[in-house]
């Protein structure tokens, strides 16, 4: 599938859309996650039939898109806000239409997000490696329970400084675990010779986030909880903290109900039940020191949660599909491009 690149004006930002297919086509919005831009589809839209009409966004502070300011108080929707701006452009999209949205990871926050704001224009919904729907870090059950009151261990606080040192720097080296070309092969797959002959494409893309306290990692504050970092107001990863992005009981109650397909891989170091980036199960492995224990600090079930509110999700009458892959890490449409066009085709010949 051939793609073209567009700068689009809307939501008061300049946004890079990647567009490719007919505009009549069988509308597909991809949404990307953290630390990548719209580039990180490039493979999976070479596997896509040209009949859909793919819209792929750089969130802000991605890719090309204007590095504009994250107000983490808002959750996620700063980023949903924008991408729905782009279902009313013309130029992207048909009147009316409601597309199968993908969201890769933060983008699948996103997604959550643009469904529960706008429920008539989402026609299903695939999740791929989803943050949890109680965000990223500091709950410890299913129903998403403060680990602490200030939520600390989640936020800005938490990034690996080096790594963001390096990403600011544009480093491309291999000569640390916490430069960006090995955060890439060792987190965002399981397997780097998944990466192939687009390593260098999907390095450049993770190497488009812009930093800062207003973009990523965003601003941290000084808790007196374990490990003494609690989430701040600006910034990307204190939008994914849960005392900002708490979706799930919205998200239960979405009228409409479209499908929902949620696919991940069972060898994910980022989206999991014991995640290398949850403070509390680095804390359990001593990674981190100063852990206050298993009942006062458990590391976040995050998978558990996704299917817990799923399944609420399909007792309040709509339906979701759970695809489990095998030794797959973070990136199930960079790993196992064929497992995912599958479903991805499954859920636009609903719409055709």
């Amino acid at each position: 599938m051939e793609t073209g690149q567009r700068q689009v004006s809307a939501n008061g930002i300049t946004q890079a859309v990647r567009v490719a297919g007919p505009p009549d086509g069988v509308p597909v919005l991809l949404i990307h996650g953290n630390c990548s831009s719209a580039a990180f589809w490039e493979p999976l839209l070479r596997r896509l039939p040209a009949t859909l009409r793919v819209v792929a966004p750089d969130l802000r502070g991605y890719g090309l898109t204007d590095t504009a300011p994250v107000d983490a108080t808002r959750g996620l929707r700063d980023f949903a806000d924008d991408v729905a701006a782009l279902l009313d452009e013309p130029s992207l999209f048909a009147p009316g239409a409601r597309p199968v949205v993908v969201g890769h990871s933060l983008g699948g926050g996103v997604a959550m997000r643009l469904l529960v704001d706008h429920p008539d224009r989402v026609g299903a919904l695939l999740l791929a490696a989803p943050v949890s729907p109680y965000g990223y870090g500091g709950t410890r059950d299913l129903a998403g329970t403060p680990t602490t009151p200030d939520f600390a261990g989640t936020g800005g606080g938490t990034a690996n400084g080096d790594f963001v040192r390096r990403l600011a720097a544009g480093d491309r080296g291999v000569d640390s675990p916490a430069s960006p070309r090995a955060v890439l092969r060792a987190t965002y797959v399981a397997d780097p010779a998944s990466l192939g002959d687009d390593e260098e494409l999907l390095l450049d893309s993770l190497l488009s986030t812009a930093t800062g306290d207003d973009n990523y990692p965003g601003t941290a504050v000084a808790s007196a909880n374990w490990p003494g970092t609690a989430p701040g107001r600006r910034g990307v990863l204190n939008a994914l903290s849960p005392a900002h992005f708490r979706i799930a009981d919205e998200l239960v109650a979405v009228p409409g109900k479209p499908a929902i397909t949620w696919i991940h891989g069972d060898a994910d170091v980022i989206v999991s039940d014991t995640a290398m980036m949850d403070l509390a199960h680095l804390g359990s492995l001593g990674v981190v020191p100063g852990w206050p224990g298993e009942a006062a600090c458990p590391a976040q079930p995050m998978v558990a949660q996704t299917r817990a509110v799923l399944d609420r999700y399909a007792a309040a009458g709509g339906a979701y599909r759970e695809v489990l892959l095998p030794d797959c890490g973070h990136s199930p449409h960079l790993e196992r491009p064929a497992e995912f066009v599958a479903e991805l085709l499954g859920l636009t010949d609903t719409l055709a």
